[in-house]
């Protein structure tokens, strides 16, 4: 249209409409001897508007670059002054990492300067796949390079197709180990650096390099480590016929009193799972009400870490204690 203007001096306004741009730029403009046509801006004067619009928008960028560089080298004077305890090159000892792409950008780091050893803690129950594939690049390049890996899960991390794969695909680099309930997240690299969460959605993260830090939750780790069961053993029986060990870790976290969806949270199970479970600890221990499966749970023994010695009697036998 503007080409169609230039060429024949002027457009009718009708013909115009579908391009309402046209006005807004100045590229045409009423005709002062009939309002119903537009004519042309020159071209020159177009390229003129438009060259003087790029220069300004240069010399802004080139201001902001300046005022960049005098913050960059303000700072710097600063860091020249108050020295740090850790040299240049280990970094600051708490570092805050804001975004998943920061924070799978330090894991790379951490991963390429890892030599001996990674100690992880992975809560949340069954692994999904997507999120083994997402840390395998980095498994794969630490096998190849003959670093030890230590993982620990949640027991219900066992009956998860994807974290067998996972540890059949990683052969005898990886060592897995499950307990009842584990901290949050934990990756430590070499005993050097380790990453926790820095938030419940994990879109955060902190990198710690402090020596006192990362030798406290290796302490932490190693000690779980300890109490923890191999992958490839079975969970112990409960000794109670009809409970499994699933259902005496819940009656242990009921016993202290907590709720449905803090157990799920803390057995790495959905609190619909959850539930059922209670259901099947009360239909087993003859219980009507939560009440009285505190009291079923707490005759059985199954309120501690150890179930007691004397045998239960279910509903329908004669005991002087259970009615």
């Amino acid at each position: 249209m503007y080409s169609r203007a230039v060429r024949r001096g002027r457009v009718p306004r009708r013909d115009a409409e579908p391009v309402p741009c046209l006005l807004e730029l100045a590229l045409l403009h009423p005709d002062p001897d009939d309002m119903d046509w537009l004519v042309p801006t020159s071209p020159q004067e177009v390229m003129t508007r438009l060259l003087r619009g790029m220069y300004d928008e240069v010399s802004a960028s080139q201001r902001r670059v300046g005022s960049a560089v005098e913050a960059v080298e303000r700072y710097a004077g600063l860091g020249r002054q108050v020295r740090p305890a850790a040299s240049a090159a280990e970094g600051p000892a708490i570092r805050v990492l804001d975004g998943l792409a920061r924070i799978q950008a330090a894991m790379d780091e951490a991963t390429q300067a890892c030599t001996t050893e990674v100690l992880t803690v992975q809560p949340g129950g069954i692994r999904r796949e997507a999120e083994l594939s997402e840390g395998l690049h980095r498994a794969l390049a630490l096998r190849g390079r003959g670093v030890r890996m230590r993982d620990l899960y949640t027991h219900v991390a066992r009956h998860g197709q994807g974290l067998l794969t996972y540890l059949e695909l990683m052969g005898d680099a990886v060592e897995a180990r499950t307990l009842d309930e584990v901290i949050d997240r934990l990756i430590l690299f070499d005993r050097t650096v380790a990453f926790i969460p820095a938030n419940s959605d994990r879109t955060m993260a902190l990198e710690l390099r402090h020596p006192a830090l990362v030798a406290y939750l290796v302490t932490v780790f190693d000690r779980l480590w300890r109490l923890a069961i191999p992958l490839t053993a079975p969970l112990p029986d409960t000794g109670i016929e009809g409970i499994s060990h699933r259902e005496q870790s819940i009656a242990a976290l009921l016993a202290e009193g907590h709720q449905d969806a803090v157990i799920a949270e803390r057995l790495g199970i959905s609190v619909r799972t959850c539930r059922a479970h209670i259901a099947r600890l009360s239909e087993t221990l003859g219980a009507a009400s939560r009440t009285q499966l505190g009291v079923r749970i707490a005759q059985a023994g199954l309120d501690g870490p150890q179930h007691s010695t004397t045998p239960l009697t279910l509903p329908g036998q004669e005991s002087p204690s259970v009615r």
